[in-house]
């Protein structure tokens, strides 16, 4: 599974990389620690223009009778994504990408486990293929949510955790979130594990685990332990 990530770049960085106007009253800060049912940044298509703005982490379908779900839905699996009621509409219709530069994992031996954070080698921005919703509470609010998909780890993943979430090659992020295209049969064909070449993965402190700990401190290299 993914079930924490940074993004610790700089607005104008994401602005950039996602060719989006600059929006001067948006304000960002580096996050070393982003955990399920927070709220996070994602990009989607309008039909006319990437967008950037905040969801939830953790799926609420449209036609869910209460947010219970969410918890459970925090991720979405790339081989079963059209044979699950609440993701096999969302992959034609409702496509993002959660931004983000890098991941934790744990990674266990025995009963240990050791923190692990996954970055590209080069250290920049990647895409996280991720589906959105908009569910409408009893009171008439609306609460719109994301999962992140995941997909089989790659060589360097697989020895850490036995999932990894999809990373979009750069030259498919538009291609993803292209709103006019309704081709599942494309879309679910970029649902790749990614170039395990292009990643490098570090050991991290332990205080990572705990959700309240939002520092620089997270992300601090260190020697593993396993």
């Amino acid at each position: 599974m993914c079930g924490r990530y940074t993004l610790t770049i700089s607005l104008e960085e994401l602005m950039m990389h996602y060719h989006l106007e600059m929006e001067l009253d948006r304000f960002h800060t580096p996050r070393y620690n982003i955990a399920p049912m927070q709220m996070v940044l994602a990009v989607i298509h309008d039909g006319r223009t990437n967008k950037m703005g905040e969801l939830r982490w953790g799926l609420v379908p449209s036609w869910a009778k209460d947010e219970k779900l969410a918890s459970g839905m925090i991720n979405a699996r790339s081989e079963t994504l059209l044979q699950k009621p609440a993701f096999k509409t969302l992959v034609s219709r409702k496509r993002c990408i959660v931004p983000a530069d890098g991941f934790y994992e744990w990674k266990k031996s025995g009963s240990s486990k050791q923190p692990m954070r996954i970055v590209m080698k080069d250290r920049q921005l990647f895409s996280m293929a991720a589906l959105y919703d908009t569910w409408v509470r009893p009171d008439g609010s609306k609460v719109s949510t994301c999962t992140v998909i995941t997909t089989t780890p790659n060589e360097l993943m697989e020895p850490i955790h036995d999932r990894m979430p999809v990373i979009l090659r750069p030259e498919d992020e538009q291609v993803w979130l292209d709103r006019g295209n309704q081709d599942v049969g494309l879309l679910t064909s970029l649902l790749q594990p990614y170039a395990s070449d292009r990643m490098h993965a570090y050991a991290v402190p332990s205080l990572v685990g705990n959700v309240k700990n939002e520092t620089a401190a997270c992300i601090e290299e260190m020697p593993s332990l396993l």
